[in-house]
């Protein structure tokens, strides 16, 4: 009887397709063109990233800026710092609605938030305790999609009540991922299982840090970090992954419900919402093997080793360095990391290791243009200093990619009313089939 991996051989040589031909019939691979750039196929007044311009056909790196509904998510920080208040339920109000909240539409708002914060009767037996899943991100989408059966008006495409179906989502997507965990690490970890419910008046940052606390306590200082750390993964533009695999599927005319999961699965890739597990593991490695963490000469030489695939996991990729978009600098990561700063005069015993951090920072553009010969500016992004943040929060690796999607899902939301409501046709790309025709041959003649 044949396995598997009998069938192996055939399937990876029928799947091969040559380099050359991407080239033959300009295909833009990734959908970027050329010159790195996304190739435009749609419109949005959601969100917008400013990395580079172009002058006389060439592209020029620039200062990274990240807009959310035209505003600087700068201003936004800033502006809230220093009001001592917390950002993320303006942000999602701004990204919902495309307008800043007067003081009582802001109250009202959390009001709305913190009420549907909690689950609907028996899901959380139901859909997560009793099928509780290794993987946190593979919890999420499940239980977002098993949110649809607890929805009598799951298939009412009208705006409004998409609305009413994003709010509730978001509302309640932290609350899922802190059960998740929970369940996780009772039916894997063989933990107890401590279950809290999600206090109405707390904010979200607030709200989750309680959740996967056994004590359920947490300082101001934190529950702003982590509230930043929302604030600035909640929305990157239309052509990320995920947000456009929700406007791809949205434009199906699928249920609200079917379009968050499409993107909670696209975020679960390494290569995406993943990204900062692997740059913690990275730097786990990096610590184990240069003693002296502050010494240029001996950080920089086993940076070389890996960009040459002969340390860490041979890829030759130094993690949380360089992004798809951003040329000189990540507005995200240069926030994160001065409130990671902020955040470790708390905590001493983690300031050796943010020295490192930084010190790889300063280091890598350097040593990537003298061992690849790069021309291309590279940065920091944001995955870099998320993970360290979300360890000083003490926050569990496994909740890492959860924690983008809490935030992400606004931005989703915010995409999907768009395509609802002004995107007309369902997307649809093509592909150049390059099989050459054959004959069927009868079974006997094979």
């Amino acid at each position: 009887m044949a396995t598997v991996k009998d069938y192996i051989p055939r399937i990876t040589g029928n799947d091969y397709i040559d380099e050359e031909l991407y080239t033959t019939y300009n295909v833009k691979r990734g959908l970027r063109n050329e010159d790195g750039t996304g190739v435009l196929v749609g419109l949005t007044r959601v969100g917008y990233v400013h990395a580079y311009i172009i002058d006389e056909g060439e592209k020029i790196p620039v200062d990274g800026k990240l807009y959310y509904r035209g505003i600087d998510i700068e201003d936004i920080v800033h502006a809230t710092e220093q009001e001592k208040r917390y950002a993320f339920e303006e942000t999602v109000y701004l990204l919902m609605f495309g307008q800043l909240p007067t003081a009582e539409q802001l109250e009202n708002f959390c009001a709305l938030m913190g009420e549907s914060r909690t689950l609907p009767q028996h899901f959380a037996e139901d859909s997560i305790m009793k099928a509780p899943s290794n993987d946190l991100m593979n919890k999420l989408a499940s239980s977002v999609l098993a949110l649809y059966s607890y929805d009598p008006d799951s298939e009412n495409r009208a705006p409004e009540n998409i609305l009413r179906q994003c709010i509730e989502i978001i509302s309640r997507l932290p609350t899922i991922a802190a059960y998740a965990y929970t369940a996780k690490k009772h039916y894997y970890d063989h933990e107890s299982l401590i279950i809290h419910l999600p206090e109405s008046s707390h904010n979200v940052a607030e709200a989750f840090l309680a959740l996967i606390r056994p004590d359920q306590k947490f300082s101001r200082l934190e529950a702003e970090t982590l509230d930043l750390a929302l604030v600035l993964h909640a929305e990157h533009g239309g052509g990320n992954n995920s947000t456009f695999a929700v406007h791809l599927v949205s434009s199906a005319d699928t249920d609200s419900y079917s379009a968050i999961a499409a993107g909670i699965a696209s975020l679960k890739g390494y290569k995406h919402g993943g990204a900062s597990v692997k740059v913690m593991a990275m730097m786990d490695d990096i610590k184990q093997h240069v003693e002296y963490w502050d010494s240029e000469e001996e950080v920089s030489e086993y940076l070389r080793k890996i960009l040459r695939g002969e340390a860490y996991d041979g890829t030759g990729l130094i993690y949380g360095q360089g992004h798809a978009v951003y040329t000189k600098s990540d507005p995200r990561a240069i926030l994160l990391r001065n409130k990671a700063a902020e955040l470790v005069k708390e905590k001493p015993e983690l300031q050796d290791e943010f020295k490192l951090y930084v010190l790889i920072e300063k280091l890598s553009p350097l040593i990537v243009k003298e061992i690849k010969g790069a021309t291309k500016t590279i940065c920091t992004n944001v995955d870099f200093y998320s993970g360290f943040v979300y360890k000083m929060l003490k926050i569990p690796q496994e909740l890492y990619t959860s924690i983008f999607a809490i935030s992400r899902v606004t931005g989703w939301c915010a995409h999907r009313m768009e395509e609802v409501i002004t995107g007309g046709r369902i997307i649809r790309p093509a592909y150049k089939c390059v099989q050459k025709k054959t004959s069927y041959v009868a079974l006997a003649n094979r």
